[in-house]
Formats: structure tokens, sequence, C-alpha cells
């Protein structure tokens, strides 16, 4: 009771302050007709109060004052953000966004922006076989009762991946609910799906109209209409499926990483906002509920655009920040940006930031040659667009493009609008890629409606896989490509026929990082690594929303979406196993233990025409390796109030900081966001010597000795002080410090290493990346 009477009685005294801080500016806010207004973000940190009631009202008055009048406020504003944290989204003009930001209480006005998606095999592939005794998933129970929010798209609940057969009732801790909407009632929720809801006053600002499905490709409620979010839900938590495929191709058992966790699927993604996207007001409260209703584990296959805002104007960073402070884990996509550097976002600390890779299953077709030379490609054509086993005429797209893009790469390419239909009439297209933007469905659509019945389609990257729906396709590398036009051009009458294609595993190198997957170091603070882990996110077979055709159930998609839920998963065992670890526990382990080998025991490479080995910019600490997962021997742990100090070295206001966490903060004198106790080490701008201090904790046998060992970055020095850590039953935590030095005489790019903790029977691994610099500046010279 004296908790809530302190809470109610410091929310009257700051609503005080507001009301004698406008008297004493003589200023009128009240909305003019001549001044528009648009939606923003007033977020004001952690909570004053428990009760959510009184927050709420606390955000109406304030804007009460604001705006002159009750009925202002209530038509203004569009969000209460009550549980995790505190704040409101509101309809503002320009002149009250820039006086509400001067209100106290106040840590940051955000503009509603808009966030882009990141759009069964591959659990064996990281060592998740359901068939074995011994392994995570088996430990974790498969996730039990572990319950995993994923911020998407919605969901589409008849999915066969959302059946709840055999499962127990869903856990008493449980608080959420299932939103009634468009085609989507609470008896779409069971024992699997235990709670959906949506959200969808952000959307219809941006787009500056109420959303109404009979006029729009989109269903008000919770029903994903898009797809996305049943992919992801299904790949971190979906049912086992027997005999899932699409249309025949990787035909097996579709499952998700924690097949008995429950999943609450919180709709904030719309189809009718610009690129299928997600706003801040949205996804904020999406937060804010998920955190209420109790989930465990938060997954986001979304994010920004570069630039990057900083952490306390992010609203994924905002509302990642108020889950991990309750004990929630985040983990998010890296984003599809790639392979260029400085492309990745999600980058704050607290959330988990995942790249993608490839798997090592392909789908391998044959091409036929007149001259009886048969060459290998992969497609994804299915019996609906097979054709008949015989030969084609065959032509080259620059030589048939029309005469104004005879000499444009577009044609090559198969661009749309660009072969003459006279020529591609009746006969297979040789098509030439030579930018990674075109994708081979377009080249298909744009044969197919120049007559065409069929594409050859050459591109460096090989990996990512299209059905085309228009006609059968198939991508090969440059190399067969080549050689095939070489064969055209010798050829008087060029034929050639195309084989199905086959669905073969264990037979290609993996994993390789994806092309497409954005890359570190991150824009804002590079001193933090990102991306923190690779996972699978390339031709990854899951769960559709299909309300027309049953044979699309299942569909393949590639993205660091598809990345984010594999983790997800894997996160979901982790907590099964350990409850009392923090999220910083969780990710220290991923990163610790994560794999830098492929199937063939060489190092990770890209998949990026360059080939090269892949660094921690490209992958973090490597690729997740589920099977050593659990058992990490040390982690690298954090609370919520470890990151004031790194929020203080980014530059942030002591006042703001104080209101992000709800208690008075004193930013010390020197504060560095090297301190920060990752499980990673990045130095952006080494002049000399620069020493780091970090603290492992033992989480494996009582009695234990690590030893260092230092893989250093070219050209630097690295020494471990002290090298040696012996733990007992009274010393389990233990700080060291690393001390890296160089004697450059030039301005150099990023180099890479490691330190690695052992005692014998556990490696305890941390990323290193050092720049050595002759200049004060992030900035590469």
């Amino acid at each position: 009771m004296a908790s809530r009477l302190f809470g109610l009685e410091t929310t009257l005294i700051i609503l005080l302050y507001v009301s004698l801080f406008l008297k004493l500016h003589h200023k009128n806010f009240i909305i003019t007709l001549a001044e528009a207004s648009s939606v923003h973000i007033i977020y004001m940190g952690e909570k004053h109060h428990e009760d959510p009631t009184v927050v709420e009202e606390f955000h109406y008055d304030m804007l009460e004052i604001l705006l002159g009048s009750k009925e202002a406020a209530q038509e203004s504003i569009l969000y209460s953000y009550k549980h995790a944290f505190s704040g409101f989204a509101a309809k503002l003009s320009k002149s009250q966004a820039e006086a509400i930001e001067d209100f106290p209480g106040i840590v940051h006005v955000i503009p509603n922006r808009v966030h882009k998606l990141h759009t069964t095999n591959s659990w064996d592939f990281i060592g998740l076989n359901s068939h074995s005794t011994k392994n995570l998933l088996t430990e974790a129970k498969m996730g039990e009762d572990v319950i995993i929010g994923v911020i998407d798209t919605g969901i589409w609940p008849e999915s066969e991946s959302f059946k709840d057969e055999g499962m127990a009732p869903v856990p008493s801790r449980w608080k959420g609910t299932c939103q009634q909407g468009e085609e989507f009632n609470y008896t779409n929720c069971n024992k699997k799906l235990i709670g959906a809801r949506w959200f969808v006053k952000g959307a219809e600002a941006e787009t500056k109209r109420s959303i109404n499905s009979i006029k729009e490709e989109e269903y008000i409620s919770a029903r994903d209409f898009i797809g996305h979010g049943t992919h992801t839900a299904s790949i971190v938590a979906g049912f086992p499926v027997r005999k899932a495929s699409y249309k025949g191709l990787a035909a097996g058992t579709a499952r998700g990483g924690a097949p008995h966790s429950r999943i609450a699927a919180y709709k904030a993604c719309w189809a009718v906002v610009i690129d299928q996207g997600c706003t801040d007001a949205d996804i904020l409260k999406a937060f804010d509920e998920a955190v209420n209703d109790g989930v465990d584990i938060i997954s986001v296959s979304l994010g920004s655009n570069i630039p990057l805002f900083g952490y306390i104007e992010d609203s994924i960073s905002i509302g990642a920040f108020h889950a991990v402070a309750k004990g929630i884990t985040v983990i998010c996509s890296a984003g599809n940006d790639g392979p260029f550097s400085q492309t990745i976002s999600n980058t704050a600390p607290w959330i988990i930031t995942v790249a993608a890779s490839t798997i090592d299953r392909a789908f391998p077709t044959a091409i036929t040659l007149g001259n009886n030379l048969t060459l290998m490609g992969q497609s994804m054509n299915t019996p609906r667009r097979r054709h008949k086993n015989r030969f084609h005429r065959m032509e080259y797209s620059e030589w048939i493009a029309g005469n104004d893009f005879a000499t444009d790469s577009g044609g090559n390419a198969c661009h749309e609008g660009m072969l003459n239909a006279t020529l591609a009439k009746g006969k297979v297209i040789l098509c030439f890629s030579t930018t990674e933007e075109d994708h081979i469905e377009n080249a298909a659509t744009s044969a197919s409606e120049a007559g065409a019945i069929g594409i050859i389609f050459a591109q460096t990257r090989n990996s990512m896989m299209y059905p085309c729906d228009a006609i059968p396709c198939i991508k090969v590398t440059y190399e067969v490509g080549t050689q095939i036009l070489t064969y055209i051009r010798r050829t008087k009458s060029p034929v050639v026929k195309l084989g199905h294609p086959k669905t073969v595993n264990g037979k290609w190198v993996a994993p390789r990082i994806a092309y497409f997957s954005s890359r570190g170091p991150g824009s804002f603070s590079p001193a933090v690594l990102k991306p923190d882990i690779a996972a699978p996110g390339v031709n990854i077979l899951a769960a559709h929303s299909d309300p027309k055709n049953s044979e699309d159930r299942f569909i393949f998609l590639s993205g660091t979406s598809m990345a984010c839920p594999h983790v997800s998963g894997v996160a979901a065992l982790i907590k099964s196993v350990h409850w009392e670890w923090s999220p910083a526990a969780i990710r220290s382990a991923l990163i610790t233990t994560a794999s830098q080998a492929g199937t063939d025991g060489e190092l990770i490479i890209n998949e990026d025409g360059t080939r090269k080995q892949a660094d921690p910019f490209d992958f973090g600490g490597g690729h997740m390796d589920p099977t050593r997962v659990a058992h990490p021997g040390l982690i690298y742990n954090m609370s919520s109030e470890d990151y004031i100090p790194f929020l203080c070295s980014l530059g942030c206001k002591t006042k703001a900081i104080s209101n992000l966490v709800q208690h008075k903060t004193h930013c010390p004198k020197t504060n560095s966001a090297l301190d920060l106790n990752l499980p990673s080490i990045v130095i952006p701008d080494l002049k000399r010597t620069v020493t780091v201090s970090r603290e492992v904790t033992n989480v494996g046998h009582v009695n234990s000795v690590y030893k260092a060992h230092i893989n250093p970055p070219n050209g630097i020095k690295v020494q471990v002080i002290p090298n040696t850590l012996s733990f007992n039953s009274t010393i389990k935590s233990i700080k060291f410090k690393v001390a890296f030095s160089s004697n450059t005489t030039v301005h150099k790019d990023y180099s890479f290493g490691s330190l690695t903790w052992t005692d014998g029977v556990h490696n305890v691994r941390s990323p290193i990346a050092v720049r050595a610099i002759l200049f004060d500046s992030y900035a590469d010279m």
C-alpha cells in the first residue's frame, strides 16, 4: 500500500510540475487547423506507478494540459504504454511535439517511423535432431512451457504447425488474451497458440486512413495475410508436421526449434503500410503488451533502415530494453542489406542480433544441351510448372532484346519488357544477371510475358532460390552459364532439355554467410559487436498463411527474418534448462559456444563472390551450435543497470537515463563503452594502448581452473591479466583485464582474433575486432 501511495504521490507531483511549467512559459499549444499533425511517440522511460490505470490517466492528464481539453487529448492519443514502460503515442503538431519534449519526465519524443520486415532440415543441420536421446532438444523437454512472443504480421491459426496435441494446460502465469477481430476469435487459440493481439492505430495514422479489409488485402485482426509472421512463428516453435514439403520438394517433418513451447502472436506489421511495414507506435504497443502478458522470449524479425537512430529514439531498442529489464530475452534479425559493411540494424547491446547463413540442402537440376553435355543448376520447379521431358530451342537474352535494349544490361538479365516477343516465343532463354539486385522469379515473369517457356538464370550467388510461378526456371553459376553461352554461340540451332529438381541433403559445404545478410560494424555504436550470431536463413521451409491453396501451406523463404526465429527457438530451449539465467547469460552462451567451421572442417566463408573467410562483422561469435550452448562453462553476465555507464559513454543525458531506469543516476566522470561486459571485444580506435575489463561467472563444475588462450589480431599485442582463473564454492565470478597495444605507423582497417578461456572441457571463446588508428575518428580513412 505504501508503494502505491508513493507512486501516486510522485505522479501527482510531476503532473503539478508540468502544469506550472506551462503556466510559467505562457504558451498555448492547442492544435489549430493551420498546423498539420502527425503521430509521435512520447517516451517516458520506466513507469512511475505499478497500476497501469494510474499510468494511463497520467498520460491523458499530461496531454490535456498540452492540448487544452480532455476531449482533445482523447482524440489525439492512439496508445498508452503502461505495462513495461511509460509513454504514449499521440497525434501532435510539430510545435506541440517540440514543447512536450521539454516537459519533466520525458525521455524523448520520437516520430512514428516505419520499420521493414527482414524477410525442416535446418534444425537437423545445426544438431537438433528430434530422434537423438542426448541433445539440447531432449534436455530442454522441447522447450516445454516457455512462452515465446512473436512480433510480426500475425499468424494463420489453422496451420498444422500450431496444433496442440499432447500439450499440457496453458501455464497459469500467462496473462494474455486471444483478441477477436476479422475472421479471428478466441477459439482460434489453443494450448500451442495461447495468445494473439493486433495493433493497427499506428498503421492507420501512417496511411492516413482507416484500414478497410473489404477494399484492401488485409485482415483487421491477428490473422496473417502476408504470411511472414506465420513462417517465423512456425520456425521458432512449430508443432511437428510429418510429410511437409513445398509441392514435393524438401519433404520431411517440419517443426520448430522449441516444439513444446507456447506461441503468442503480436501483429504490428500490415500489408497496407509501405513495404509491408510496421510503425513505431504499433511496435511499442506490441512490446508493452507482450511484457505484461508474461512472455519469456520475444522474437522480432524486422528492423529500421540506415541511418540508425539512438537507442532511446528507436522503438525496437526501447521495447527490448524494458523487456530485458524484466528478464525477457529479445532476439532480432540483422537486416537484409548485405554484403556491405555498416548496414546492420538492431544494434543495441541488450538485443541478440542474428545474421543469416545457408544450410547443406540443395535442389540440383540437370540441364542437358543438344551436344549431350549435362550441366547442373538449382531450381524449385514443381509439378504444376514442369515441362515435357524433351528438347526445346534456346536463345541468349541479349540477342533477342528489343532494339532499344540490345546493349542494355537489363536485356541480359531479362528485365521486364526488354525481350522481343517474336524471337522469345516457345524458347528457353539464357539470362545473365550482373547485379545481385535481380531476382530469378522476376526474370521468369518477364520471359513468360514474352512467350518463353523457361529460363536459365546465371548469377554469382547460387544458394538463395525462389519458385517461379510463370515458367520453369533454373539458376546457374557464371561458370555454367558461360558454358551454355559458348554452346549457343557455336551452334546454329541450339536446344536444351530442362530436368526436374531433386532434394539433396548433406552434400554441400555449409554454412556460408548469406550474401544478403547485413554486416557490421554497427554505425551507431561500433564498440558493440554486431551481429552476435549466425543461424540458418536461406531457403527455409516453414508454414505459410494460405487461405486458398492447400498446396502452399509450407513455403520457402529466405532472410535474416528466418534466421532470427532459429535463435529464438534455441533461446527458449536454454531458458527451459536454465530458468534462472538472465538474457545476458543466454546471449553469452550463444556467442561463446558458436562454431567457426563448416561441414568440411574448414573456416566458414562468405557467400558474396569473394569467398572470403567470414569475420565477426559477418557472423559475430560464429554459427549457432545448439550441441554446446546449454553448458558453456563460463558466462558474461549483466543486469539492465550495467547498461547505464554504456549509455553515458554514448552521450545520453543523465536526466534521460534517470527517466529510462526510473531512479536517479549519475554518469561517472570516466566511462567507456569498451568496458560493457559483453562476450566480445571491439576496439574501433586503438591508439598505442587500450585496456578493457570483463567479468566471467562459473556455471560449470564448482572447482574449475580456466586458462586464457589468445589468437591476437594481426599486428596487435594482447595480454590477459590474470591469465588463469580459479573458481570454487566461494569464488564464482572473477574479473580480468585485456590489454591491447599497437605501434602502427599507418591508419589500419579492422583485424580479428579471439580470446578463449578453457578448462580442458569447455572452450569459452570471445571474438575480437580491433582497428589500430592514428587519428581520433571512427570513420575509415
